[in-house]
């Protein structure tokens, strides 16, 4: 099982975030479950969302920073960075496909805020990957 815990304030897209991650593990056929905690229902509490998704393996090289409110901004216009965490996790797990995750925007949301959220994931998916395969190359710089 693999399972992913995103922490945030009301509002931060932490709930639908997860949902969405679910949502796209499923439609590849994967088991899924994603559920909040959360104590008051209120804009900017505490909330701790979870998605497991019940997998075989995964890759082994799994931690990067990524820019995902800057990312929402640009593309949003609202520091939202749920999508482009959402896209940077598809990048480096490879769990779930950029394409998938962005079904499940498009599902989600319609117009402008449907067409936003999948551009930022897709950045975040192009930022991971190009942060990755520079890793590589440091790598075998220091190994030559």
């Amino acid at each position: 099982m693999f399972q992913v815990r995103l922490h945030g304030r009301g509002g931060q897209d932490v709930v639908t975030s997860a949902e969405l991650l679910s949502v796209a593990g499923f439609s590849e056929g994967r088991y899924t479950q994603a559920f909040p905690s959360f104590g008051s229902e209120r804009m900017g509490a505490p909330v701790v969302s979870f998605c497991r998704i019940f997998v075989a393996r995964m890759h082994p090289d799994r931690l990067l920073v990524v820019p995902a409110t800057q990312l929402a901004l640009e593309h949003l216009g609202r520091p939202l960075p749920g999508a482009p965490l959402l896209g940077g996790f598809a990048a480096l797990t490879g769990q779930v496909r950029l394409e998938s995750v962005v079904a499940a925007i498009r599902e989600r949301f319609s117009g402008p805020v449907a067409d936003g959220n999948a551009a930022a994931a897709e950045a975040a998916f192009r930022f991971v990957d190009e942060e990755r395969r520079a890793a590589g190359h440091r790598a075998g710089a220091q190994e030559g």
